[in-house]
């Protein structure tokens, strides 16, 4: 994205013909894009678009897509599989970071000792939980297993 300092990014300013000479179209080709759903410029109470930097960076990748050969459809669902791919990522790592923050627990409650338990591990782990008092099981520590890639 082509941001400039102490700009927003969603801040819609930019009427139809400067967002469409900044991405190098037609005012049309920006209201065939709305009509099918591509691009959702925001309005002014006048009911004229407003385009965000957002919106036009939108419309370069399109421009890339369709110059490439893909028609509107596969633009659409290119645009689709991006957002799905950001999505998958951003939680991806929400899940490292929620493994790291339960490994950090679990090393605490084991004593300090790497606490990242594989899965084949894990009946022994229950195993040796199960047959100890309940206060011993908390000062137990375990080899660390070698962790696999």
């Amino acid at each position: 994205m082509s941001k400039r300092p102490g700009m927003d990014p969603d801040r819609a300013i930019y009427i139809i013909s400067v967002a469409a000479e900044l991405a190098g179209v037609h005012p049309q080709t920006l209201r065939v894009y709305e009509r099918k759903g591509l691009l959702q410029p925001q309005r002014t109470q006048g009911n004229t678009r407003r385009y965000s930097q957002k919106d036009i960076d939108l419309l370069m990748r399109i421009q890339d897509l369709t110059n490439e050969g893909i028609n509107l459809a596969g633009v659409m669902r290119v645009l689709e599989l991006e957002d799905q791919i950001e999505r998958l990522k951003a939680r991806q790592e929400r899940t490292v970071a929620d493994v790291n923050a339960l490994n950090d627990q679990l090393s605490e409650v084991l004593g300090g000792s790497s606490a990242l338990v594989l899965w084949r591990d894990e009946r022994r782990v229950r195993r040796a939980l199960k047959t100890e008092a309940p206060g011993d099981a908390a000062r137990r520590t375990f080899p660390s297993p070698p962790i696999q890639s």
